[in-house]
Formats: structure tokens, sequence, C-alpha cells
């Protein structure tokens, strides 16, 4: 199933935050886990575009979708993750209704956007097709996902979630926290308050929703709340998290 279709169900999606690991089998491993998605980070990694066009190969011969997090609402950046073969897009800091206009403009050909064109290339998978039928299968198969993390947002996210072209919504919640003037006080009303709006908008407009997670606890907690798209963890914390109670328990063990 691809990313478009996902967001056309409530049903639920488990993914993985890849920020460190883009190595050919990451894709493999992902699958072989039983997840639905990965969410690729350029925001805070440090990957680069020609790391992202290896990375969506890895993931594409596994069969597992994968979200691109660009590293702000640049016309430039969302366009060219597109042409590396992007099926899902996502930006920084989604604070209105335009911001959220200007996305779909960035990765929507004629005449859902305006985003220049290239084909025969990666995202098409180098395959030559008339013109129209390119950019039509192209738009169908773009997905785009708001990034709702500052309070402004949140305040406008019912006018973001009625954008034509949006799929989705997510959570940056420790963004969000800190633009509320609460870091990290995920329990504050204000931050709740926030939250509140956020689910409502999706509801209303049928939109799916995802955040990360860091257990499993949150994860499930937060899909009865009405999000779908749910992201445990990062390939960096599973691998750190996993090594340190596996070593606790080796130490403890011989010295018991």
């Amino acid at each position: 199933m691809g990313l478009k279709e996902m967001t056309r169900s409530k049903e639920l999606k488990v993914g993985n935050f890849i920020v460190e690991f883009a190595t050919p089998g990451i894709g493999h491993i992902l699958k072989a886990a039983g997840l639905d998605f990965a969410f690729f980070d350029m925001e805070h990694s440090g990957f680069s575009f020609e790391t992202l066009k290896s990375a969506v190969r890895y993931f594409e011969a596994a069969g597992v979708p994968v979200i691109v997090r660009v590293p702000a609402l640049e016309n430039d950046m969302l366009a060219r993750a597109c042409d590396m073969g992007a099926e899902g897009l996502l930006a920084p800091m989604i604070s209105t209704a335009a911001q959220a206009q200007a996305m779909v403009d960035s990765v929507k050909y004629f005449p859902d956007g305006k985003r220049g064109v290239g084909l025969q290339m990666a995202h098409d998978n180098y395959r030559a097709a008339p013109v129209a039928e390119a950019l039509a299968a192209a738009n169908a198969r773009t997905t785009v996902i708001c990034l709702i993390e500052t309070a402004e947002g949140a305040e406008n996210v019912d006018a973001i979630a009625a954008v034509k072209g949006v799929d989705a919504l997510w959570v940056g919640h420790f963004d969000l926290s800190v633009s509320l003037g609460i870091p990290g006080e995920f329990s504050h009303p204000k931050f709740a308050a926030a939250m509140d709006r956020i689910m409502a908008a999706a509801k209303k407009h049928g939109k799916s929703l995802g955040r990360l997670v860091p257990g499993t606890d949150q994860g499930i907690a937060f899909y009865k709340q009405g999000f779908d798209f749910i992201c445990y963890s990062g390939d960096i914390w599973v691998l750190r998290d996993g090594l340190a109670a596996a070593a606790k328990t080796i130490r403890d063990g011989v010295q018991s």
C-alpha cells in the first residue's frame, strides 16, 4: 500500500524515525520488523539530497513508503526531494494556510500546483510516458503532510487542514511546547488545548494524524486519541536503548 492510500484510512500505521542510519539494508530492516512506513529526517540529521536519493531506493526496494522531512519550507528543497523520489513530503513549522498552500504548490504539478517539470528521472523510475499522464501520476502519488509545531500553527490548524491537497497533519510536540512557552510540559493545559485543536481539525477534515512517540504505551494511547501514524522512537534510540538494556542485563547477571 502506498502512502497516499494509507492517509485515506484511519487504521494504525507504525513507523520509525530515521535520523542516523541511511544504510543499504535500512528499508529491509524496517520491513522485517513489520513496520509500515519510515520517517526520513533531513532537518536534524545532516543527510544530503544525494543520501536521500539512495535511501529512497533502499526503502522502495523493501516496499516501505517513506515520509521525508526537508530542512525548511522552501520550494527548491521540497521539489528536489520529490525529484529524488520522496513519496511523502513534510516541511517544518507550517503555521498558516498560505504556507500549507505553498507546500502543495511546490510538490504538485499543473494543474494542482506549480512544481517545475522534470520527467524520466528517479521519481518516475526513469520511465517514458505521455506528459499529461506522467504529471497526473506524480500528483496522485505525492503526499502532503503539514507539520504543526508552533502556537500559530495550532491556532490556524483548521484552515491548514482545509487546504486542498493536504493529506495529513503531523504534530511536532517538542517544538510546539517551546512555541507555547512551556518547553517539554506536555501535561500543561496550554499544550492539551493545542492538541485538542489539532485533533479536532484532523477529524473535521478527514485527515490522517501522526506524531513521534518515545514508547509503546504512548503509541497505544495516542492511537486511541485519533492518531493513526505512530512513529515509534528513532534508529539511534532503538539501538542505544536496546544495547544499554542488554549490557546491563549481562553485567547484572554475571555479578549475581
